[in-house]
């Protein structure tokens, strides 16, 4: 994984976190015990997902970034990778972006597999210093991400970054919620 440069969340309220390079491999189980507190999971779909998050890994243009308190502890955590339209997440969405006319957002992309904060830490700045810092060291010229289809602070957040709805009601199997696929060119706005 590419390094990126330690960064502490910009006019956050939360300067004692440093967000920078994360070896998500050897701290997943942490990441995501902040996943299922943040998303509400129970442990048998955070042990689901601890699988995926190893797969996605294998690939070395994988990036992940920590947040992470004077202690070490990881109060929140990215990841993602360029979009690849032969994985499972791009195969799901695709035919829901061809209906939007959006199915272009798939190529040249960065998708953001995964962006939590612990609740303890939340409406502080580390999530848009997460996504970010990730997005200001990939090549891509845009970003993708799936958020549940509600109105939610995750969605203001990407939203005031700049990410549109691309398509909405979008349903991925098991999930009980639709998503909404959003798009932003890159670099984000770093700026509240």
């Amino acid at each position: 994984m590419a390094a990126a440069t330690p960064a502490s969340p910009r006019d956050s309220g939360a300067p004692d976190i440093v967000v920078g390079p994360l070896d998500l491999a050897a701290r997943v189980d942490e990441a995501l015990g902040v996943q299922a507190v943040a998303f509400g999971l129970s442990r048998a779909e955070t042990d689901v997902r601890r699988h995926i998050v190893l797969r996605h890994l294998d690939d070395p243009r994988a990036r992940a970034l920590g947040a992470t308190t004077p202690e070490g502890r990881l109060a929140g955590f990215v990841y993602g990778l360029p979009n690849n339209r032969a994985h499972w997440w791009s195969t799901v969405v695709e035919p829901y972006l061809r209906a939007t006319g959006s199915e272009g957002w798939l190529d040249d992309s960065f998708v953001i597999t995964e962006l939590h904060v612990h609740p303890d830490f939340q409406q502080r700045g580390i999530g848009r210093s997460l996504i970010t810092t990730i997005t200001d060291a990939v090549e891509q010229p845009r970003s993708i991400l799936s958020a549940i289809d509600t109105e939610s602070p995750a969605r203001g957040l990407y939203r005031a970054l700049g990410y549109q709805d691309l398509a909405r009601r979008v349903g991925f199997p098991g999930a009980p919620k639709p998503y909404a696929v959003m798009g932003a060119p890159l670099p984000l706005p770093h700026r509240r």
